[in-house]
């Protein structure tokens, strides 16, 4: 039975240059025009290197995205959950609108056709987040902030789900300025 490399023996110098140039590719020529054969290249590291690590240029693109938007610990909280639910909204959609938007689409693309990709999108990226904001949510509804009996998870749904249906479906722009209000809308719902 094979064992996949242990990550904490990756040379720092080798893992940084192959996440970079995956970035630096997919920002310049679009996602679907990246290979490994170019993250290689870029990195200056050897294809075969890169394939000791990463099974695809996927895991590399999704590790690099990973690594560029920071722990899921960084869920906001300063005790006020309208400020932490707008700072990190507004964040979202700050990022989303920049290269790594157009790097997410391609990857969740992809994960429509490779179970396996779709699985460590859910577990490195959604699940570690959702679970802080749980935590940050349970602590709300202590503090009486926040309704006990919307599910922490749903509540987590309608603030980014409508981020990613525009991310994904184009329909219209993200607008980070609007986020105040969009988490009003969350908050207080639709009733007159």
């Amino acid at each position: 039975m094979s064992h996949a490399p242990n990550p904490d023996l990756r040379s720092p110098r080798v893992y940084r240059s192959t996440l970079d140039a995956a970035l630096e590719l997919a920002t310049r020529d679009g996602y679907a025009n990246v290979t490994v054969e170019a993250i290689a290249a870029t990195a200056r590291v050897g294809k075969q290197t890169i394939y000791r690590w990463w099974p695809n240029k996927a895991a590399v693109l999704l590790e690099a995205l990973n690594d560029r938007t920071g722990p899921a610990s960084q869920v906001p909280d300063t005790g006020d959950i309208t400020a932490d639910l707008t700072a990190a909204l507004q964040g979202v959609m700050n990022l989303l609108s920049t290269a790594l938007g157009t790097i997410w689409r391609g990857l969740i693309a992809d994960a429509q056709r490779d179970p396996r990709l779709a699985e460590d999108i859910r577990q490195t990226f959604f699940e570690p987040r959702m679970v802080r904001w749980e935590e940050r949510l349970d602590a709300a509804i202590a503090a009486g902030q926040i309704r006990a009996d919307v599910p922490t998870r749903c509540v987590v749904e309608l603030l980014f789900g409508p981020v990613y249906y525009r991310l994904l479906l184009e329909t219209d722009p993200l607008d980070p300025e609007n986020a105040a209000a969009r988490v009003d809308y969350l908050l207080n719902g639709l009733k007159p």
